[in-house]
């Protein structure tokens, strides 16, 4: 697999989404912790989870729990293997997603959240979101304290906008190593934070990147969109999957993308690493760019 980097460590240039592991409809522990394993065979050193990564009231922290066992039962290497995780949001067991970004939080939840990994000291631990009833400034100053302390190692934000970036590089300097916004070829409205991270040198981890590519798109009573189509007929000329083709595309964006598609089967992550190694070339490029929205 090709490598990329997160400031001064290498990972695989795709990542692995571990939500659906852990939350509503996720598989039996036997089938998530083989996804893992499958992802690290593939190559895939970089693991993204959270403490709010589960389904029902009680359960915070199963997805870490489940990452930690994963590895503990891995047969090979996992020296390089970084867990990315994140805290400031909650699950009340309900299906809604919760904000609590508050310094007093983030902290308490680091120290968890490390507790569970069977770390002291986090690799890459990442404010979800911003919380409205929070200043920006408290919640990212909170992660400096952090890094300070040495809980974490290095810190991340997540669904952020470009005055947010900026704020927090002011506050973090080279502790801030990566953005992680929604982004796909159908949802590309963090095009500017994508443009920002690349600017500052930092990491940008697009969550949700197959958004427009699953496979029942080619199924719907009214057919794919144009989008989807277009990464379809590329990936046919290719003999490779559409889910390939959109996470090359993403690749091909900034040498800052570092996409973490969500998996539940090994079959499922070992397709999506092998998309590190394929290049797309100038006029299949110039094809999915001309079907994209906007």
């Amino acid at each position: 697999m090709q490598y990329r980097t997160i400031a001064r460590t290498a990972v695989g240039a795709i990542g692995l989404g571990a939500m659906p592991l852990s939350i509503e409809h996720r598989p039996d522990e036997r089938r998530a912790i083989a996804t893992v394993h499958a992802a690290l065979d593939a190559g895939v050193t970089l693991i993204d989870t959270a403490d709010s990564y589960h389904w029902r009231a009680g359960e915070a922290g199963h997805n870490e729990l489940l990452i930690a066992r994963a590895l503990a039962r891995y047969g090979g290497d996992t020296s390089r293997v970084l867990v990315a995780t994140k805290g400031g949001r909650g699950r009340p067991g309900d299906g809604s997603w919760t904000v609590n970004a508050s310094p007093a939080h983030l902290k308490r939840a680091a120290e968890a959240s490390a507790k569970r990994l069977g770390t002291d000291a986090i690799g890459l631990y990442q404010l979800h979101k911003p919380d409205p009833a929070v200043p920006w400034a408290e919640s990212v100053g909170a992660l400096r304290e952090l890094l300070d302390a040495g809980t974490i190692r290095a810190a991340g934000i997540s669904n952020v906008t470009t005055a947010q970036i900026r704020q927090a590089h002011q506050i973090l300097g080279g502790g801030l190593v990566c953005v992680q916004n929604r982004y796909s070829p159908a949802v590309r409205d963090s095009e500017p934070e994508l443009r920002l991270s690349t600017r500052l040198g930092l990491a940008f981890l697009p969550w949700s990147p197959l958004g427009g590519i699953s496979r029942s798109s080619l199924d719907g009573p009214t057919g794919p969109t144009p989008v989807a189509s277009a990464f379809h007929r590329v990936a046919a000329g290719r003999g490779v999957s559409p889910q390939q083709v959109a996470l090359a595309w993403l690749l091909a964006r900034s040498p800052a993308v570092i996409p973490v598609p969500g998996a539940s089967r090994p079959l499922s992550i070992t397709d999506s690493a092998k998309a590190a190694d394929l290049t797309l070339s100038a006029r299949e490029l110039a094809l999915l760019e001309d079907a994209l929205p906007g």
